[in-house]
């Protein structure tokens, strides 16, 4: 890869000159011969870690090829309208969690600067108007002077370069030698004056400031945020944060945190994980509710689609302890997109079986010449259970094995060359990538819970579909013996 330090990357570093940013680019992952961008962010992070002064802050992160999220870690402070006092409450409960010492967390920071340093120059303003020198023009020479001025353009072998000028590097550093200089102006009569900058100067201050003030639905937020490191969990992390926050609370400290009115929360990707997760869930429902809804109309009974949608609670059985074994992660939007695309899919196989069954049930009782009010027997009943079990076997494997093994791709990052294997009969094979890691959740979710369910379902539905059976017999027998009494 290559390296590349460039402070003023970004409008953010611009205004920062106090930040530096080094970018490591990597060639594409065929030609990396299985290294992982993940496995050197570690390798970067461990070796940096405790290697610098205690106010050089290194952050080691991912460029993010997806919308902006907010830190894992991420308490919002509030409750205060003395910026002072609340940011003081916010550096004690910092310093709490930082002697903690938690495993796998970056720096904590806060998202305002507390001691950002300021040269506040008080300006004579009568005494400047008279003379005829307007502050924008005393602002513009003390901006040039630090920061320069493109002032011409210098041309060498056809590439043009810009001159900048300013003061050298001793005399940026030296206020006295910035309030020295003189302004060049036109009073009111059209006569050209210069004079220095320190004779329209009542005072110089230098204080500490906040480098902004944050508020949130009108009320002062102070935020504590932190990344984490590779190869530990954000959750996890958080539930950790949050045991540390519960003990806070029945300290002394805490409790005086508490009664002084100030309060915090967890915001940042949990909350958004919330929303993400109330909002699936909530579709998950409601497609559910479709099938549902779709199955009554069509098998004209209740008991049937309630079976078929059995399979649904198996998939999801699936899902949970296909993760918890294999311990992947459960990255929320795409493996609940996955959870909500398996309803539909199960479901397919718990249809056949059941409609199935009916129908050699009806050829039966065809045979049999049972009216519409006569019982099936129990012997009867089972055997058409069982054989239509065994004739949809072969078709509800090969559904679910079919489908597995077109997502098996999708899973494990599987890469071909089609246009090397057509020319050079060189397919370049191999494992991983980008996308891999954006549709891995959401493939290996379908895989865990269609394997689950296809096998569960052979047994459960069956097993469901004749208990049912015997229940409605139950019931029927108890409701002609009532009516037998009343008579």
């Amino acid at each position: 890869g290559k390296g590349t330090s460039d402070p003023n990357s970004g409008p953010s570093f611009g205004e920062t000159p106090h930040k530096a940013r080094i970018t490591v680019s990597f060639c594409e992952f065929s030609h990396r011969k299985g290294l992982n961008t993940s496995t050197v962010k570690s390798l970067i992070e461990q070796t940096l870690k405790d290697k610098f002064h205690a106010d050089i802050t290194i952050v080691v992160d991912k460029e993010q090829s997806v919308p902006p999220q907010q830190p894992p870690v991420n308490i919002e402070i509030t409750g205060s309208q003395d910026y002072s006092a609340l940011t003081q409450k916010a550096e004690m409960l910092q310093q709490y969690l930082i002697k903690k010492n938690i495993e796998g967390i970056q720096k904590l920071k806060l998202d305002v600067e507390v001691n950002k340093a300021e040269i506040q120059i008080d300006i004579n303003r009568e005494y400047a108007k008279r003379v005829g020198v307007s502050t924008g023009q005393i602002a513009q020479s003390i901006r040039t002077s630090l920061f320069g001025k493109d002032v011409s353009t210098y041309n060498f072998n056809d590439d043009d370069y810009d001159i900048n000028i300013r003061f050298s590097e001793a005399d940026r550093q030296d206020v006295s030698s910035i309030l020295e200089q003189k302004v060049m102006f036109m009073n009111n009569r059209g006569v050209k004056l210069s004079i220095p900058i320190s004779s329209v100067v009542n005072n110089i201050k230098e204080i500490n400031k906040y480098a902004a003030v944050i508020r949130k639905n009108q009320n002062n937020t102070i935020t504590i945020f932190t990344g984490v490191q590779e190869g530990y969990n954000a959750n996890e992390i958080i539930a950790v944060v949050k045991k540390h926050l519960a003990d806070f609370g029945t300290s002394s400290e805490g409790i005086s945190f508490a009664k002084q009115g100030y309060s915090y929360k967890f915001t940042g990707q949990m909350e958004d994980q919330e929303k993400e997760l109330a909002f699936l869930s909530s579709a998950l429902l409601f497609a559910v509710f479709l099938i549902l809804l779709i199955l009554v109309s069509q098998f004209n009974a209740f008991s049937s689609p309630v079976i078929i949608l059995s399979s649904v609670v198996l998939s999801l059985a699936g899902v949970f302890l296909g993760i918890v074994i294999s311990r992947n992660d459960f990255v929320i939007i795409m493996t609940m997109i996955g959870i909500i695309s398996l309803a539909g899919i199960v479901v397919n196989n718990a249809i056949v079986l059941v409609d199935y069954t009916n129908l050699i049930r009806k050829r039966k009782r065809k045979e049999l010449g049972l009216g519409s009010l006569d019982l099936i027997s129990h012997t009867d009943f089972k055997s058409a259970v069982i054989e239509g079990g065994r004739t949809r076997l072969r078709p509800v494997l090969l559904t679910s094995i079919t489908t597995i093994l077109c997502l098996f791709p999708l899973a494990s990052g599987l890469n071909i060359n089609f246009f090397t294997l057509v020319s050079d009969w060189d397919p370049q094979i191999f494992f991983g990538g980008d996308n891999v890691i954006f549709f891995k959740p959401m493939s290996l979710a379908i895989i865990y819970g269609l394997t689950f369910a296809t096998f569960l379902t052979l047994v459960v539905v069956p097993i469901m579909y004749y208990t049912i059976y015997r229940f409605k017999i139950w019931l029927f027998n108890k409701f002609n013996w009532v009516i037998k009494i009343e008579l």
